[in-house]
């Protein structure tokens, strides 16, 4: 390798610590990648992939619409009437609450797929139900917790939408790609955190927080059915339309606008206030999340010139065991140690799945993977914004969610590493 390269490695380390150390992502990968162009004598590179980057049509249109319908959702309360609604048959559940809980949150995370959010909205309702029915509070912030990976299948993940983007295809077909694999790590996690609860004892505990948070719970609105579909309906067009009526197909920016129209007129809120959360909503997305894609590709675009890009991608020919590995338990080690699946995710995708073929990958495929392997790993990180949020709910320790929930995220990333080729 050329001396750029060897140097482009250390930069690689440094980028990482600095994302270990909580910098802040954009400044981080801008500032890797531009260093990066600089020295290999060609820093258009970085900047031409920054401004590309910036008016990329289908990331725009998917994400910054998506984002714009989940603020006007959490506005109007519309989240809390749909965990009300499904939450209601869980109180005779017992043993079974546990698994429950997971199975609720994760399909809540195709709705709302800001896992934060979700956390937010499902963790009032669903934390004191579970402590009414003696279950601790650390296994009850757990059980959420492992549901939260439920936005993979989403079309307003914005990992769907950029890998979509780069494959040639449309959200719902990226969706496709990997919803069996998604599914069945679902599965695997709700019947890890089930088994992990019941040996850490979890069963039958006294809490002593549970007057405080039952008496929170209950100041939550009573049901209704309209305002619990509003976060459905986006969804529900899009797999109509995709499925059985042609008729209703459409792009996922003008199902989040339906979706939004449905939820202004059952509602009936202030119209003017409701427009400016929406729009703010797409503001916020086009700098949080579009952001980490754009700096994603500068720092890309700073690897490729330093020749490292390249290097790796000569590696990869010789075997795709070697890919089917960096693939998935890459993003996953990322996303447990900086507590975000996305930067390493999209770095990754962003420099190597476009080369999938070249090793005897699919594009759809290996960008899918490591999405899922990196939100795997968030998910049993302490360290993450979704686990911040639960155990503020819950009053517990991160480390204690972790215990409950490793085992069940490294079996997943296994599976996903071995059957997903």
């Amino acid at each position: 390798m050329s001396i750029t390269a060897w140097i482009g490695i250390a930069v690689v380390i440094l980028t990482i610590w600095a994302l270990i150390k909580k910098y802040e992502t954009k400044l981080v990968l801008m500032t890797a990648g531009l260093f990066l162009a600089c020295i290999s004598l060609d820093p258009m590179a970085a900047l031409n992939a920054f401004a590309k980057s910036m008016t990329n049509n289908g990331l725009i249109l998917a994400i910054c619409s998506s984002m714009g319908f989940a603020l006007v959702i959490q506005m109007t309360e519309c989240d809390m009437h749909l965990v009300k609604l499904l939450a209601a048959p869980l109180a005779r559940l017992g043993f079974l609450l546990v698994p429950a809980t997971t199975i609720i949150t994760y399909f809540i995370c195709i709705a709302i797929p800001s896992a934060a959010g979700c956390a937010a909205a499902v963790g009032p309702t669903l934390i004191p139900l579970l402590l009414r029915a003696k279950i601790s509070p650390q296994a009850a912030a757990a059980a959420i917790l492992a549901g939260t990976f439920g936005s993979m299948l989403s079309p307003g993940l914005s990992h769907n939408a950029f890998v979509a983007k780069m494959s040639g295809l449309d959200v719902m077909q990226t969706i496709a790609v990997h919803m069996n694999y998604t599914l069945v790590c679902g599965a695997i996690s709700v019947i890890g955190v089930t088994i992990m609860c019941y040996l850490m004892k979890d069963y039958g505990v006294e809490s002593k927080q549970e007057e405080v948070l039952v008496a929170e719970s209950e100041k939550t609105p009573q049901v209704n059915i309209l305002k619990a579909l509003a976060p459905l309906i986006p969804v529900l067009i899009l797999v109509i339309g995709n499925l059985w009526v042609p008729l209703l197909k459409t792009g996922v920016a003008q199902a989040m606008v339906i979706g939004a129209i449905y939820t202004l007129a059952i509602c009936r809120v202030n119209p003017q206030d409701f427009s400016k959360k929406f729009f703010k909503g797409m503001g916020n997305g086009y700098g949080q999340v579009l952001g980490i894609i754009i700096t994603a590709g500068v720092f890309a675009a700073g690897l490729k010139s330093c020749g490292l890009i390249d290097a790796f991608i000569q590696v990869l020919k010789g075997s795709n065991e070697i890919a089917r590995w960096g693939g998935s338990i890459g993003p996953f080690v990322m996303g447990v140690i900086t507590g975000s699946g996305d930067a390493a995710a999209f770095a990754f995708n962003e420099a190597v799945t476009p080369h999938a073929k070249e090793f005897g990958m699919e594009i759809p495929t290996l960008g899918m993977m490591a999405a899922l392997s990196g939100a795997l790993g968030r998910t049993m990180s302490p360290i993450s914004g979704v686990a911040i949020v639960i155990c503020g709910l819950a009053s517990v320790n991160p480390i204690e969610l972790t215990k409950r929930l490793c085992v069940p995220m490294v079996v997943a990333v296994i599976f996903v590493a071995l059957a997903m080729v």
